[in-house]
């Protein structure tokens, strides 16, 4: 498939090409992202965790595999979409990473998205969010609407599966139950969607520094 050995160069060339001084505090191992390259949803993550780190592998560690039951909730199978993270490497602590790396690692994420050419893209958490929207809103005033971006592609900001193991309350209100009510409008919205029509075109200008 062409999308994928586009993929495949893409991460050749990114492992080739010189780190950034502002990636020095990260992890050595590149998360590069998995699924179908050409995938109607993206999932887009903040940065790669310790399971991450030593697989390999998006979102494989406790948060992955919650990831994975919630996607299977509203039947949307891990292998037709694509999961990745803004930073592909991880940062000391699992801390959040900071403006200054997301900022030397969103050329990938952007040129990710215009080989894919998702549809949808859903962002896990505050930091994915706030990138993408240009924004500092929080994920709690966020989450579960549809955002327009760039090239017609339509945003929905999710919570973060590692928070909801910090929330796990099914009541009604809570994060997981919110959550689920998010999934079931992101499924509807994906089950509407018409066949690809055109190629992605992206303005990293509009994607510049919000801080």
């Amino acid at each position: 498939m062409a999308e994928q050995i586009e993929l495949d160069t893409l991460k050749e060339n990114a492992l080739q090409r010189a780190r950034a001084p502002e990636l020095h505090e990260l992890s050595e191992n590149m998360v590069f992202g998995e699924g179908n390259p050409n995938a109607q949803l993206m999932i887009v993550g903040e940065g790669p965790g310790e399971a991450e780190d030593q697989s390999g592998r998006p979102f494989v560690g406790r948060a992955g595999q919650l990831l994975d039951k919630i996607l299977g909730s509203v039947d949307i199978n891990r292998d037709d979409i694509y999961i990745t993270n803004i930073v592909k490497y991880r940062p000391p602590g699992n801390r959040n990473p900071s403006q200054k790396e997301i900022e030397a690692s969103d050329w990938l994420i952007l040129e990710q998205i215009k080989l894919i050419g998702p549809q949808l893209i859903a962002t896990l958490g505050n930091v994915p969010t706030q990138y993408f929207l240009q924004s500092k809103e929080g994920i709690t005033k966020t989450h579960g609407q549809w955002f327009e971006w760039q090239s017609g592609i339509k945003l929905m900001p999710l919570y973060h599966p590692a928070y909801l193991l910090r929330n796990p309350s099914r009541t009604q209100g809570a994060p997981k139950w919110q959550m689920w009510e998010d999934m079931k409008k992101l499924k509807a919205e994906m089950d509407s969607l018409g066949p690809k029509t055109k190629k992605i075109s992206i303005d990293t200008a509009q994607q510049d520094g919000l801080f």
